[in-house]
């Protein structure tokens, strides 16, 4: 049969990364501390204790949170501490910063949980479209993460790739 189709691709023994894969399912929400402060500059400790008690936390289940203050305010550390206690039970995840720093540290926390064994030696692809948005910052650790350990790092589509290391 010389005209049979052969695919190059499924046969090169490229692995495809595709950090859609790494991503945690969930709402992201952020929780702005500002309409809590009086004026939007100070917190009053008693009245910030009272939404704390009576605020329903329970509408942040299994949602991943970004605790944040958008005014120019000084917030006691404690503040946010007290946030992220009422949200542990019912949040998913909870961290200090905006959402796209949260965005950051969740591909950060999966990235760091990667089994490198695998990928020794491979020739890896590293997706580079997909349908959702994933953090530049995710790509930059994935490459350093797997430099010391692969033959090749390439970036996009089997088919298509741009090349980025090769080991020597």
């Amino acid at each position: 049969m010389e005209n049979e189709i052969v695919n190059k691709v499924a046969n090169s023994g490229i692995i495809t990364i595709d950090l859609e894969e790494f991503n945690i399912e969930g709402e992201r929400v952020l929780f702005d501390i500002k309409p809590l402060l009086f004026k939007e500059l100070i917190l009053k400790e008693k009245d910030f204790r009272e939404f704390i008690k009576n605020h329903d936390w329970t509408t942040y289940k299994n949602k991943l949170v970004a605790l944040t203050c958008s005014s120019d305010a000084i917030v006691p550390t404690w503040a946010y501490m007290l946030i992220a206690i009422a949200l542990e039970p019912h949040a998913k995840k909870t961290v200090f910063g905006t959402l796209d720093e949260l965005e950051k540290l969740v591909f950060t926390e999966k990235l760091t949980q990667l089994d490198i064994a695998k990928y020794k030696d491979a020739r890896i692809v590293i997706k580079g479209c997909g349908e959702k948005v994933i953090p530049i910052n995710a790509y930059v650790q994935i490459a350093t993460i797997l430099k010391p350990h692969v033959k090749s790092i390439m970036y996009g589509e089997p088919c298509s790739t741009v090349p980025l290391y090769k080991a020597k």
